[in-house]
């Protein structure tokens, strides 16, 4: 996955309209998916905003989630 980029709390460009997955745990043991400026952004939730956020690019996230499906 060279198309995968680390990217820290306070870029120029944040994520925004973070969302769990719906399987996720009730105790808020998860990640958030979130649409940023060119990339779709990934986050732990119990961290929120305070963590590192890893970029995928659009089409990366679509091979990346499409393998966890086994598609």
């Amino acid at each position: 996955m060279s198309q995968v980029q680390s990217h820290m709390q306070g870029d120029p460009q944040p994520a925004r309209n973070w969302r769990k997955p719906r399987r996720s745990f009730a105790n808020g043991n998860c990640v958030e998916a979130g649409d940023g400026h060119s990339a779709v952004a990934v986050r732990d939730s119990k961290l929120g905003g305070a963590g590192p956020v890893l970029a995928f690019t659009p089409a990366a996230w679509r091979e990346f989630t499409s393998r966890l499906r086994g598609r």
